[in-house]
């Protein structure tokens, strides 16, 4: 379907959550929310809620160490004065980063006309921060 075609429909549906699979909850939840200065994650039933400008919700949820569960890809569209502050909290944390997903280059990259850089978190998923989206989208 190419872009015009979408001026055709009516886009409705919006995302409202995702469980973030974790093994220490409260560990990840509040690294996220230290690192992009976000307010405390709060309890959501047997989760904790990490809610987002635009009312997602990142519901971390703890497994037990005998379960295994593969990393996931949480992509998070900032702003450049949002980057400057998260960016010099993974340089202050001395966490490890990439201008890359395939993580061969370490730092920040300047794809799209913006900035990115990805990084991971306590539980293993990889996080990626980015300034503007990606050329496939306005």
């Amino acid at each position: 379907m190419e872009a015009r075609d979408l001026e055709e429909f009516s886009l409705t549906i919006s995302f409202d959550h995702t469980i973030v699979a974790a093994d220490d909850k409260q560990h990840s939840a509040y690294f996220l929310t230290a690192l992009f200065g976000l307010p405390d994650p709060v309890p959501a039933g047997h989760f904790l809620a990490v809610e987002l400008a635009n009312g997602v919700t990142l519901d971390f949820a703890e497994f037990p160490a005998d379960v295994e569960f593969p990393p996931q890809h949480y992509a998070f569209l900032v702003s450049e004065e949002d980057f400057d502050g998260i960016y010099a909290r993974i340089l202050e944390q001395r966490i490890e980063h990439w201008a890359d997903p395939r993580q061969s280059a370490h730092g920040v990259n300047r794809n799209d006309g913006g900035r990115g850089t990805y990084f991971l978190d306590p539980g293993g998923h990889f996080m990626e921060i980015l300034t503007r989206p990606y050329g496939w989208r306005p």
